[in-house]
């Protein structure tokens, strides 16, 4: 378990800049993705690119606790069931079904996934990211997803979020098991 939580904290150093880039690339759809990293560095410097890091790794490390185990729970089962090891495709089925059950064990606040690297901004009756107003405030965001849009609002994009984790559950779990297996036979 200390593995997975190191490895997100490191996976969380790439993945928060390209997630503050890409956002703010999406709310300012003139703007190129190169005009907007070097927009954040003008304006906000080095530390711009990293705004959530830290809400970003503390929503990040609980699913890798509740994967991984998951998956190698599963992957017993089926094995025990069958009477033999797991080939590396059953191994990525387990992963996609964990990837889905760690989502549904620690359903993650729909609405409050731009506001964790870049706040929102409210705009007639939209919430935009990009904005300084929540400066990684989480309570503060969830309520104002919670006023603006419900509580429909709090769980917006459940759907794609957990194809999204089943999906990628499936491909790098079941490739890691294939490139395993073939190096350790």
């Amino acid at each position: 378990m200390m593995a997975a939580s190191l490895g997100e904290v490191v996976a969380c150093l790439i993945r928060v800049p390209t997630e503050v880039v890409k956002q703010r690339t999406q709310a300012s759809p003139s703007s190129s993705t190169y005009n907007m990293l070097l927009a954040t560095l003008r304006e906000e410097g080095f530390r711009g690119l990293y705004r959530g890091y830290s809400s970003t790794v503390l929503r990040e490390i609980p699913f890798s606790l509740v994967q991984f185990p998951l998956w190698e729970y599963l992957k017993t089962l089926w094995s025990r069931r069958q009477g033999h090891t797991l080939y590396s495709w059953q191994s990525a089925v387990c992963g996609a079904f964990a990837g889905a059950g760690d989502y549904l064990l620690l359903w993650e606040r729909g609405g409050e996934g731009g506001g964790r690297e870049g706040g929102w901004e409210k705009e007639g009756e939209e919430w935009m990211a990009g904005s300084s107003e929540a400066e990684g405030n989480i309570p503060r965001v969830l309520c104002n997803v919670w006023r603006s849009r419900g509580l429909p609002g709090l769980f917006a994009g459940c759907i794609p979020r957990m194809t999204f984790i089943s999906v990628g559950g499936f491909i790098f779990l079941g490739a890691y098991e294939k490139v395993r297996s073939t190096l350790l036979y």
